[in-house]
Formats: structure tokens, sequence, C-alpha cells
């Protein structure tokens, strides 16, 4: 596998991890970073001797901060072409046909809580924090994977308030497996990707499969992609967004 610049990758025997790779940025996702994911996850499903893949951020602060705002207000865009890449990003973590453990090593928000509700395990430090931020940029964004996590009454909560999820309550609704230490983190997930590795790969991916289809709904998803597209056009969406990404750049300038 060739050297990324926006992403990590490591191998541990049969346990590959992925990590999202600017800390300075707490791990925004450019278009960079989306081709670079895309590119690792195809490589590590097309290798036999990869059974877990762990998808993680560098640094201590951040797991992913979401789209890279900065570099939508650096085009002179209105977010369309920042939020595609974070979108194909996260299809592409949806497809992944081997098991996928998120390791949320600090704050999951927008694309990054899409991220990690898109892997099939959460093992989340202390100082995780989860927001689903679409509602507040004229978007729907979680809204088909977050109910078969949390159910419907809370994901709505989750969505329709835009608010933040500490660890604790994140784990108690069901959004992440466990809580560990910061410090804890990687070896605690590194031992449940070796408990995976250990089992029959077929029976895992069928297993996990089935589980997708007793709990997934693809007519939600593509809904949801259907009301973005037009969201996306909307006069709402593009001040929404402008205005938070100005918010944004500004607090990194200063």
């Amino acid at each position: 596998m060739r050297d990324f610049g926006a992403i990590l990758t490591e191998r541990n025997g049969a346990i590959a991890l992925i990590r999202l790779n600017r800390p300075e940025k707490h791990n925004a996702i450019n278009s960079v970073m989306s081709r670079e994911l895309i590119e690792a996850l195809d490589a590590f499903e097309a290798d036999d001797d990869v059974r877990v893949i762990i998808l993680t951020g560098a640094g201590e602060k951040a797991f992913c901060a979401g789209a890279d705002m900065g570099e939508a207000i650096g085009r002179g865009t209105d977010g369309r072409g920042t939020n595609d890449s974070a979108a194909r990003a996260a299809v592409r973590l949806a497809r992944v046909a081997k098991p996928l453990v998120a390791a949320v090593n600090g704050y999951a928000y927008g694309g990054g809580a899409v991220f990690a509700i898109n892997c099939d395990i959460r093992i989340a430090s202390e100082n995780a924090r989860f927001r689903f931020v679409g509602a507040s940029y004229g978007l729907s964004v979680g809204a088909s994977q977050l109910p078969r996590l949390v159910g419907g009454p809370m994901a709505k909560e989750l969505i329709f308030t835009a608010r933040t999820v500490d660890a604790e309550e994140a784990r108690r609704i069901g959004l992440v497996n466990h809580v560990v230490p910061a410090n804890a983190l990687e070896p605690a997930v590194l031992e449940t990707a070796g408990a995976i590795a250990h089992n029959s790969p077929e029976a895992i991916r069928a297993s996990k499969e089935v589980i997708d289809i007793a709990t997934a709904n693809k007519d939600a998803a593509r809904r949801e992609m259907e009301h973005n597209l037009k969201l996306r056009g909307s006069e709402e969406h593009r001040e929404r967004f402008r205005a938070a990404a100005e918010r944004v750049v500004g607090n990194d300038r200063t």
C-alpha cells in the first residue's frame, strides 16, 4: 500500500488500522482525506489476510470534526463539494463487508459522527463527544442510521437539537458499546479486534450482512440522500453553512 498524507495505515497481523491524520484541523474531512480513506478501505477489503479494520483519529482531542469548512471557504464554495467528499467516504465506510471498529478518541461531530455510526462497533474514550450538526446547517445527516442504534425518539432528539452527547450518555443510550480511559482506548480496541479476528471470517461477514439487513433501512438511506440533494440547493443551507464555516475559520485564526 502506498504512503498517504491525510491518513495513516498500520497492520497488526490480521488487524488493519486507519488513522485520520489531520490533527491540526481536528481530523476534519477534506477531499484528500476522503480519497485516501476510500483507497485504503478498498485495499484492505481486497486483502484476504485482513480480517478486521479499525478507524480512529490522530491526536488526543478529536476522532473527526466533520467536513473541513476551511477548505470550502478557501474555494469560495457553499460547502457542496466538501460535504460531497465527506459523504462519499461515509458511504464507502457503510459498504465495508469486513468488521469495522471505531476507536473514538475525542469529539466526533457532523461527518465524524456519521463515520463512527457507520462502523459496526464503537469503543470511546472518556473524553469522546458526539454531535449530529446537520440540521443546524440545513441538512439531514445521520437520520437513516441513528434510529437503529438509539431508537427513534432519541435519534430525533439528537438530530433535531444538534446537542452534544458525552461519552457516558453515548454508552447509556447505545451510541457506543464501551467507554474506557483515554490511555486504554487503543489496547481495548485491539483486544476486541483480536477476538473478532480469531473467529471465522466467513461467518463474521455473513453475520454482519444478516444483522445489517435486519436493522438497516435502505429506503430511509435513499430518502435521506434525496432530501440532501434538494436541501443543498437551498438558499437557507448556503447561508447556514457559510455562517458556520466563517465562525470555524475565524476561530482557527485566533
